[in-house]
């Protein structure tokens, strides 16, 4: 079953964050000095993530065409605009915003190698290692994000099992018409323009910013442009 890894991958993240919120009555003081936790160690993850580029110049062209079709989009409004719906179809019960939450939970979990290399390997080896474990480290992240966000972090389930889903289903096509010098390429600047998003989200973590990461998604698009290019003109 090509949707195995998915489905776990989602249903892990539903576990985690109804375990996180039997944790929101931990103090005040308590929940920001994990935020402060979790956000310096998403920061030093995407920091790891973003070292990996060969090429960094792709990485910035990549980032900045990104930034500039995202605000043109309006993807974080737009995103932000799904949370506020979900916060209103269930309800807010004042201990964390649900739109805060879906946000910052759907960008970890969806950007990411681990996300693409393990849905392809779901769909074209039936093997869901990667996915088991990215659902694991999902899961625990999900229990954590909830206890200090609250219950909206549970709603990123469904961009995943989306995301992964589809990939996975495709992964044959995928497979069939990328050349694997490519995809390899594509993975490792795709996995370094993720991670400055990644290192994004955890200084908006700690409060130091407030970069609009969502807006900085088609840069991943670009990416995938941009090598290839590359590799069909210039190698």
């Amino acid at each position: 079953m090509f949707l195995l890894g998915t489905l776990v991958n989602g249903l892990l993240i539903i576990i985690g964050t109804l375990l996180g919120r039997l944790l929101n009555r931990i103090p005040e003081g308590m929940k920001t000095t994990v935020m402060y936790a979790i956000g310096l160690a998403v920061m030093v993850l995407g920091m790891q993530m973003g070292l990996k580029s060969e090429n960094f110049l792709i990485v910035i062209i990549s980032l900045v065409l990104g930034a500039v079709i995202g605000e043109w989009m309006k993807l974080e409004d737009k995103l932000n605009d799904v949370g506020k719906w979900l916060e209103g179809k269930v309800g807010s019960n004042g201990k964390g915003s649900i739109s805060e939450g879906f946000v910052t939970a759907t960008l970890i979990f969806v950007i990411g190698a681990m996300a693409i290399i393990g849905a392809l390997d779901s769909g074209i080896r039936g093997d869901h290692d990667i996915l088991y474990t990215k659902s694991i480290i999902d899961g625990f992240t999900a229990l954590i994000l909830s206890s200090t966000l609250g219950i909206g972090v549970i709603f990123s389930a469904i961009p995943v099992l989306l995301y992964q889903g589809l990939i996975a289903l495709f992964a044959t096509q995928i497979n069939q018409f990328v050349p694997k010098l490519l995809m390899d390429q594509f993975i490792i600047e795709m996995t370094a323009t993720g991670g400055i998003m990644i290192f994004a989200i955890g200084l908006n973590l700690v409060g130091l910013t407030k970069v609009k990461v969502a807006n900085l998604l088609p840069g991943i698009v670009v990416v995938g442009i941009i090598v290839t290019i590359k590799y069909y003109f210039f190698t």
